[in-house]
This record gives C-alpha cells, structure tokens and sequence, in this order.
C-alpha cells in the first residue's frame, strides 16, 4: 500500500508541474513573439512480481507478466515554435518573421541571443534596438532627418532622407534557423539562447529557401490557444484530485490494517 502513497504523491507533483506551465503559457498568451510550452512526461521503472517465462513446475509459459508501475515523472519542457498570428501594428519599425526563422540580437556581454519579437526601435545613437535596449545584429545605423523606413520582404533596409529623391540603402537583415529549435533555451525578455540540444545556427537572408520572409509594420502574436489551455488546465485539474483521493484512500486503508486486532 505505500507503493500506492509514492506513485500517487508523484502524480501530484507531476500535475503540479503542467499546471504551472499552463499558468505561464496564459500569462503570455499577449506577449509578442512568444512560443508556447508543453511537459513531457515518462513512467518510471515496474516491479515484476511475477514474469511470463516459462515455470519449471507445470512448463508453462504464461501469455503475461504481473508488473506494478512506479509512477510517472517529467522528462521535459519542450516548446512549440508554430507560426503565430501576425498582427498588423501601422509602425514601420515592428517587423513579422513569416515562417522559420529568428532575429540575431547583441548582448551586452558580447554574446548572441535569438528572438521572433519583431517591435524594435530606434535608440539616441540612432541602432535599431529591442525594447530592453539590446541592438540587433548586424547592427543597423538609422541616419539622422529621415522621413521614412522601408523594410523590404528579403530584409533590405532603407530610408528615406530629407532633400534626397531616392531611398538610401543603409543594412541588411539576417535571420538565424536550428535544427532543432526546441533545444534553445528561453532566458526571458523573449529571448533564446542556444545549447548543445539546439545545434549550431544556420545563417541566411530572409525569402530565402528555408527562411522566413519580412513583413514590416506586423508583429507576431503568441501561439497560446488559450481554448486548449484552458482544456489541458482542466484535464490536469481532474488528474490531480485523482492523485489526492488514491493517497488519502490509501491512507484510510493503512489505518484500517493498523487497527486490525488478531
């Protein structure tokens, strides 16, 4: 019986866990560019109390085995990098990835960063920055008395200068892609970070074979269907009220065997 308390008290935690992650993916469900997360789950380990081999009494081999589970753990939290809704915004420096792809962004440590989150903006030096102040790479120098920025399909940037008639070509954008862009690792501000998990970037033009295409003055929408998010918080709900009625029966049983008198 407390094989039955440890495998239930698992299932509590474990629900615990895709509850949270449901909580998160809620939370975000309006922040620009965010991928939704799911947990992966393994059983553990079974105890063969009896196996099918063949017994040496009768010779016979049984069609099953009698095997009692442990329990099940969490192996992962993989993310979900469909495509989000892309949302029109009318300000020319909010760009889409329409497709695979991530924008390159400079840390302040030297270090690279990816990012889906498309609303940049110009800072006092004149560097198309993110929100938090973080330049995208390769860094784009926007002149001063411009009266327009046109950001073209396959990532050309351009502008319009005041007394000139025709637009100025001041950079080109890059996009990075993984193999395995599941393996990045989320460190906040929307941004990822590669691991060994990911593998190495993959450098390109955007519209190119295998790369997204960019769409100014849109942003991408989180993909949080929060119709399914409210159906797995549910689901996880019931688990758990499950779980805690298989420890506390168990625990009255206990009580009942303790109370047994010869």
């Amino acid at each position: 019986m407390l094989r039955s308390l440890r495998t239930a008290a698992l299932g509590m935690a474990a629900q615990q866990l895709n509850i949270d992650t449901i909580a998160n993916n809620l939370a975000n469900v309006n922040t620009t560019g965010y991928k939704k997360s799911n947990v992966g789950f393994q059983d553990l380990l079974y105890e063969t109390i009896h196996s099918g081999n063949i017994s040496g009494k009768d010779d016979k081999e049984k069609p099953s085995e009698i095997q009692i589970g442990m329990g099940n753990k969490p192996v992962s939290t993989f993310r979900s990098f469909s495509q989000g809704a892309i949302e029109e915004t009318g300000n020319p420096l909010d760009i889409a990835i329409n497709g695979k792809g991530f924008l390159q962004i400079l840390k302040t440590d030297g270090s690279y960063a990816y990012t889906r989150d498309g609303s940049f903006q110009i800072n006092s030096k004149g560097s198309l920055v993110t929100a938090a102040g973080l330049s995208i790479y390769p860094e784009m120098g926007i002149p001063e008395g411009i009266s327009g920025i046109n950001i073209s399909q396959d990532g050309v940037i351009s502008v319009i200068i005041q007394g000139q008639p025709d637009p100025e070509e001041i950079g080109q954008m890059e996009l990075v892609t993984f193999m395995n862009p599941a393996g990045l690792r989320a460190i906040g501000g929307n941004l990822f970070e590669q691991t060994e998990a990911s593998g190495q970037p993959s450098y390109g033009l955007p519209a190119e074979e295998g790369f997204g295409s960019i769409a100014q003055g849109y942003l991408e929408k989180s993909n949080v269907d929060v119709v399914q998010e409210m159906i797995n918080l549910i689901v996880s709900q019931r688990a758990y009220e499950i779980n805690s009625k298989v420890v506390k029966t168990s625990d009255e049983i206990l009580a009942m065997t303790n109370s047994l008198k010869r």
